[in-house]
């Protein structure tokens, strides 16, 4: 493929982006002029009311206000480090979201420098902090629109576009066409504590020149596969770049690694708060720099002669002499602190921060790549003379809002581009430790080829015996009387016609209930069993939510059941999952379960037991969940003869 190709697809890619961009900052408009308070704070968007807490300089010298919230503790937010965010103020009563009325936003934004719990620092311009501590009426905090992560996404993609005899350029053209990757050739290294697969990948990675994809189905162990090519990459290079979509999938790794006893340098905060972690952050390390009181001073010094505010040409040469030594001190500073750090990790965007420019690595290492958004990939790759990808096409793809850029293509990810343009490329982990046989076979022989063993130790393990570790509950097939029928049909409610199943939550439950009453209280207790309940809709897991909270016989299992979205379930696993797939309607339309990808991802979060419960006549109009519904049948006339 010419170069003038890989461009044109890459301005094609913008153009999607670029759609993108003005849907999500419509669908914010919106969402900020006609959602009531009350459903922003129930779906996360929003903390109100707020108590204000004390305001200070943080160690890189963002000046910030600590906040917390008064909320039900059942509400998750969406707040994490580097989202912006705009506070308001609102003519009601303290804490009454229903007479909650004219909402006044206040003329800045934030940006999250730290969240944990119901506690938040917020770094915002200089000088506003009197109008938030002083507001006549109750403030609180919602999220805004992310215009930088698309600014920094488009900037990379106009970087790719216009690099000419550049490593950038080559590895642009590389992952466009079919022109076979560079690699080196040497005789395979043992790794004993390894599998086959996984050994063969971590070569594999060792001998890429240009590009490797890492491909981990559900319980391959590609985290460990990755740590483990991350340190062998590093016996050949001083430092390495690794990146992933997400705060978490970026803590994730860089746990694994530091565990490694291997020096990570974590760009943003963690979003999982520990000490270990914090340890490792840009800022902590910053701070705790010998030299960083003497920054500190020096930067104490330039605001207080600041708000004096005199004036004269020796004033000014002062306070440029001093700016001067800050600057020496803070460029010394982080000379240290990136010359000790052999890993630096961060999320794609994150990879766009100014304190990496000059910098080059040998590898950049993408986890989470298959989840990612193309133009996201090429930040970090800019940096980078080779590329490892890692994660699954075949489970959550990203996430895209613009109907007309999804049927463009812009879900489809560098990390699939390159898999269909080079399988040579890709490296499958083969051997799955999570799953029973039963339970991981249908997902092998649809997603995988059949490619996908068992190890033994988990092939047959069940909670207890005789049990079937994969079942269908048809909820066409229960008897009810003429008014109970509409119970299990799907229902839309609230403002966003969320869709909710009252009768399958219910019975959900109740199926739930009857299996714990037969493995016994003390067992499950002293085991530590533990259920996900997966819901595709939203809806319908808000209502399960509070169903269970009124069933008393749950109250002391509670801190082993999780209910959730299936995003919400990603990279977990339980030793029981139970999926209610909401749909039943005469017409057989199923919507976004249409999108195959996040059944596999709810299917295989199960170790030992997996429930699904859905209407039968709906879901199985559809090839796929024919297929699934025709095997579970198959497993259970077997078991049965």
């Amino acid at each position: 493929m010419s170069n003038t190709s890989a461009i044109a697809q890459l301005q094609q890619q913008r153009h999607l982006l670029q759609l993108e961009y003005q849907e999500e900052k419509e669908a914010y408009r919106l969402h900020t002029e006609t959602m009531g308070l009350a459903r922003k704070v129930t779906r996360g968007d929003a903390w109100y009311p707020l108590h204000m807490g004390r305001t200070y300089y943080n160690s890189i010298n963002q000046y910030c206000i600590e906040v917390t919230r008064k909320a039900d503790e059942e509400i998750d937010h969406n707040f994490e480090y580097g989202k912006p965010v705009v506070f308001f103020s609102v003519d009601a009563a303290e804490g009454d979201l229903k007479q909650a009325s004219h909402i006044r936003y206040f003329n800045f934004t934030g940006t999250i420098s730290y969240v944990d719990g119901d506690r938040m620092v917020v770094a915002i311009p200089e000088g506003h902090t009197l109008e938030l501590q002083n507001a006549p009426s109750p403030v609180g905090v919602q999220l805004f629109f992310d215009e930088t992560s698309f600014r920094i996404m488009f900037d990379a993609m106009d970087r790719v576009m216009n690099a000419k005899g550049t490593r950038l350029a080559y590895l642009r053209d590389l992952f466009y066409s079919h022109q076979p990757a560079a690699t080196f050739s040497f005789d395979a290294m043992r790794f004993p504590w390894l599998n086959t697969s996984q050994e063969r990948a971590v070569n594999d990675v060792l001998r890429s020149k240009d590009v490797r994809v890492l491909h981990g189905p559900p319980g391959t162990g590609k985290t460990t596969t990755l740590v483990d090519a991350i340190n062998e990459t590093l016996m050949r290079e001083t430092q390495v770049l690794v990146c992933a979509q997400s705060n978490t999938a970026v803590d994730w790794i860089s746990e694994k690694l530091v565990d490694c006893g291997i020096p990570v340098l974590r760009l943003g905060n963690p979003t999982r708060v520990n000490d270990k972690m914090l340890g490792f952050t840009y800022e902590h390390r910053f701070a705790d720099h010998p030299d960083y009181p003497k920054l500190w001073q020096l930067r104490r010094t330039i605001r207080e002669m600041r708000r004096r505010r005199e004036s004269g040409e020796r004033f000014h040469q002062k306070i440029e002499r001093l700016k001067e030594q800050a600057i020496e001190f803070e460029v010394r500073i982080n000379a240290d602190i990136f010359g000790q750090a052999r890993v630096i990790a961060s999320t794609l965007v994150g990879a766009g921060n100014k304190l990496l420019d000059g910098h080059k690595f040998g590898t950049v290492f993408i986890d989470e790549a298959a989840q990612a958004l193309e133009a996201a990939c090429w930040i970090p790759i800019r940096r980078a003379s080779r590329v490892i990808l890692a994660g699954d096409h075949c489970q959550l793809p990203p996430t895209v809002k613009s109907l007309e850029a999804l049927k463009g293509g812009l879900g489809k990810t560098l990390m699939e581009r390159i898999v269909e343009n080079k399988p040579e490329c890709v490296s499958l982990l083969q051997v799955q430790y999570r799953m029973n046989d039963e339970i991981m076979q249908f997902s092998s022989d649809y997603f995988y080829h059949g490619q996908m063993k068992s190890a033994p130790e988990v092939a047959h393990r069940l909670i207890h015996e005789g049990d079937a570790p994969i079942l269908w509950f048809d909820t066409s097939e229960i008897e009810l009387g003429e008014d109970e029928k509409d119970n299990f049909r799907e229902q839309f409610i609230g403002e966003t016609f969320g869709r909710v199943n009252k009768g399958e939550a219910s019975l959900t439950l109740s199926l739930l209930q009857i299996y714990f009453q037969r493995i016994g209280k003390q067992r499950i207790l002293d085991d530590r069993i533990d259920v996900g309940i997966i819901s595709p809709y939203r809806a319908q897991v808000q209502y399960l939510k509070r169903l269970i909270k009124k069933r008393a016989f749950f109250k002391p299992f509670r801190h082993l059941i999780s209910i959730n979205t299936v995003d919400g379930f990603q990279g977990q696993e339980r030793d029981v999952i139970i999926i209610s797939l909401v749909r039943a309607n005469d017409k057989g339309q199923i919507g976004f379960l249409r999108d195959l990808r996040r059944m596999n991802v709810a299917m295989t979060r199960a170790r030992m037991k997996l429930f699904i419960l859905g209407d039968a006549p709906t879901m199985t109009r559809h090839p796929f969940y024919k297929r699934l519904y025709d095997y579970i049948q198959a497993i259970k006339q077997q078991r049965q003869l």
